[in-house]
């Protein structure tokens, strides 16, 4: 209900805010769906590794606690935009640098080195390793408790 200030009356006058007709109805309704979708979809916005890039990732193990991916990358690979949570990575082999780039634009550059071992906290990314040769990583991504 408003109040007309105009009017030299203190009475409210209620006003009708539903749709004039069957046609805005439906547009409300596509446009609260529309919505909804957007907000359950945009924390999958980033993917998962494995599906953005079959050919470097493998799942050895996957529990309600941990995921295990088998990393290989040639250098020059580049691997799509996707999402970790909370994990650790052991580099198996290679001897080069990995470049991240964060989805909010920044760089950085990681080194790789046989035997070195991370953590890192949740995070979404694409890489591209630059090194001789190639390099194997595993890594272990930590499920948050249900």
């Amino acid at each position: 209900m408003l109040a007309h200030p105009n009017d030299g009356y203190s009475e409210m006058e209620e006003i009708d805010m539903r749709p004039a007709n069957d046609s805005a109805r439906v547009t409300v309704k596509v446009s609260l769906l529309a919505l909804a979708l957007i907000l359950v979809a945009g924390t999958s916005w980033a993917q998962d590794p494995v599906k953005v890039a079959p050919n470097n990732f493998k799942v050895l193990l996957e529990n309600e606690h941990v995921r295990v991916l088998d990393f290989h990358s040639k250098s020059g690979d580049k691997i799509p935009m996707h999402s970790h949570p909370a994990y650790v990575t052991y580099v198996i082999s290679g001897s080069g640098k990995t470049t991240f780039t964060s989805a909010d634009g920044k760089v950085t550059e990681r080194p790789a080195t046989a035997g070195g071992t991370t953590w890192r906290d949740a995070e979404t990314h694409a890489s591209e390793y630059t090194g001789p040769g190639a390099t194997h990583v595993i890594l272990v991504e930590l499920k948050p408790k249900p």
